[in-house]
């Protein structure tokens, strides 16, 4: 008996233990991906070993803010709440929201990393403003500008609510939210706007379980992003629409768009999945079900052909009458093997076991 037991617990100390792995693909089964996104991202207390130092400091020792749309919780504004939050902030601040809406423009500049703002799941209050490029410029419109790191958010809705460009007035440009820091997550959030919803402008991000909607461009910038089993829809009514417009400059800058599990609706066959704004744009949807609303060519080189051979516009497996099954796609669109499409399908691609952490729970 006793040898048995030491042959038992030898055996365990070399059962490898997972607590995040970065190398393992989403399933192709969208069942499963929910179960395979919590084996891989497991919370914070086993796996301070390997996330990076400054974050687990920071979420030792939460601090929390509670406000209310009336102005009657600890601050009167989300705005004065991050003003509360010293520079170079070194601890977790979870501004936690009642529901309702925040008519307000909000910055979260650089120097102050480790913010969450969360909402409740079955009321979730609605961040609000009608900024648009002619008053503040395209990438300073947004409802909410993020530029720290390790920002979290959760069950929310970021609106922008300026009205739709029709194409007369100029600087109709609208974002709900401009992501800037490094290291950022949004789970059950909905994007709503029309012309540049979402800048997803630079450093890691996760999307997941969001929505995102507009017409043109409506999620555009150079970041590194996985989105996670979120629905993007065109709002009908443009004779053309464009998804993405991913803008990376070289080769060799690590930035990217990869849409995995996620679901393309609206209707119409106006929309393309992405085009070209900058050389070397890299945009990947795959196992990704996609509605009408996709034009059957799927990509546009924006009258720019010679990016024909420097972009990579790149599918996998996908579904729908709007996914490529006539091989009706535009000539340099990437049909990617499932050797190629596999570091789209790994958490590795935003180096998710460093930073992730699962969505924050709604404080009592």
């Amino acid at each position: 008996m006793a040898l048995n037991k030491a042959i038992l617990f030898s055996t365990l100390l070399f059962i490898p233990l997972v607590l995040s792995d970065d190398t393992v693909p989403a399933p192709a089964d969208k069942a499963q991906l929910n179960s395979w996104f919590e084996q891989n991202v497991q919370p914070l207390a086993s796996r301070k070993d390997t996330l990076d130092p400054a974050l687990v400091a920071a979420e030792a020792n939460p601090r929390i803010i509670k406000l209310k749309s009336d102005g009657s919780g600890e601050f009167k504004t989300i705005a004065d709440a991050i003003n509360s939050i010293p520079n170079d902030n070194t601890n977790r601040v979870i501004i936690s929201l009642g529901p309702g809406n925040y008519t307000e423009k909000i910055k979260i500049e650089r120097n102050k990393p480790f913010i969450t703002i969360i909402g409740d799941p079955n009321n979730m209050p609605t961040l609000v403003f009608d900024g648009n490029a002619a008053k503040y410029g395209t990438v300073e419109s947004a409802t909410l500008i993020v530029e720290s790191d390790y920002f979290n958010a959760a069950n929310l809705i970021l609106a922008n609510s300026a009205p739709r460009p029709n194409g007369d007035v100029k600087g109709a440009q609208a974002l709900a939210v401009r992501i800037g820091g490094d290291k950022a997550s949004f789970y059950n959030c909905k994007f709503l706007g029309f012309q540049d919803t979402l800048c997803d402008d630079k450093g890691k991000h996760l999307f997941k379980d969001c929505y995102i909607e507009g017409t043109v461009d409506f999620i555009f910038g150079n970041g590194k992003s996985i989105y996670l089993n979120v629905e993007l829809h065109v709002i009908p009514g443009d004779q053309q629409a464009w998804i993405t417009a991913q803008a990376r400059h070289t080769d060799a800058e690590d930035t990217g768009y990869s849409f995995v599990h996620c679901k393309v609706t609206g209707t119409g066959r106006t929309a393309y999945l992405g085009r070209t704004w900058m050389p070397y744009g890299k945009v990947v949807f795959a196992y990704t079900d996609m509605s009408d609303a996709v034009i059957p060519d799927g990509w546009s080189n924006n009258s720019h052909p010679e990016t024909e051979k420097t972009v990579l516009f790149g599918e996998f497996s996908s579904t729908g009458p709007g996914s490529d099954t006539n091989n009706s796609r535009a000539a340099f669109t990437k049909k990617l093997t499932e050797a190629e499409v596999k570091p789209f399908l790994t958490l590795g691609f935003i180096e998710a076991s460093k930073w992730l952490l699962p969505p924050t729970q709604v404080p009592a």
